[in-house]
């Protein structure tokens, strides 16, 4: 990967990254939006949304409410569908779906160290807030947009160091599993297969498994059963 294509993923990872607390709030931190842009940037992103709807699998149930701890899932999201796409880019013998489990499981890594990244930069915004109190009480203007400027650059800065922990050494760690996959690429394409369904279950279940929306969750699940069985 070149330098300059490092640097837009690592971009786009920032804009995935601040968008799910600080600015805008646009949805470009979903693992579906952001997994895409990587593939993009890379030439193949219709190779980055497979990886983000793998991955969008397990951010349904993320609720990021208040201060509850949470996985970002954005900057990964980026960094998997860059590490994917390069990975077909590199036409890798063991085909895609060696390379999608190990990516998945490389970004699902590093969004929970997103998560835990989130609660320092939390702390170092209130370690500002009370520096700056006495200039806010005194109503400096230039005290609060340093608060907010600051805020900033450091989700940003956390964004960054994020999106290069998975698109540099986690995309090592990729590459270096897929080249020495021996068996066959039916065995990673089920393995991730079942990853994917449990997740999606269990997000279902933390979602709707309560009441009358459990019993048409589970009626639902049973009619799409048979339906795949009848089509089978």
């Amino acid at each position: 990967m070149s330098p300059a294509e490092i640097a837009g993923v690592t971009a786009a990872g920032v804009v995935a990254g601040v968008d799910l607390v600080t600015f805008p709030q646009a949805m470009t931190a979903r693992p579906l939006v952001g997994a895409f842009v990587g593939g993009w940037l890379l030439g193949h992103p219709m190779v980055g949304l497979l990886a983000g709807a793998v991955l969008e699998l397990f951010a349904l149930e993320t609720l990021p409410v208040g201060a509850a701890p949470y996985p970002d899932w954005g900057p990964p999201a980026v960094a998997a569908g860059a590490i994917l796409a390069q990975g077909v880019a590199a036409d890798s013998a063991a085909g895609v779906w060696p390379g999608l489990l190990v990516t998945v499981f490389v970004a699902a890594v590093v969004a929970r160290l997103g998560g835990w990244s989130m609660q320092l930069v939390r702390r170092a915004n209130g370690a500002a807030i009370r520096l700056l109190t006495p200039r806010l009480d005194a109503g400096d203007p230039r005290a609060l947009v340093a608060l907010q400027a600051g805020g900033f650059v450091r989700d940003a800065a956390r964004a960054a160091a994020l999106t290069l922990l998975a698109l540099l050494p986690g995309g090592w760690v990729v590459r270096e599993v897929t080249s020495r996959w021996h068996g066959p690429a039916a065995l990673a394409e089920d393995g991730l297969l079942a990853v994917a369904l449990g997740a999606a279950a269990a997000s279902a279940w933390r979602l709707f498994g309560r009441g009358r929306a459990a019993r048409w969750l589970l009626a639902g699940l049973v009619a799409g059963c048979a339906g795949a069985l009848l089509w089978v």
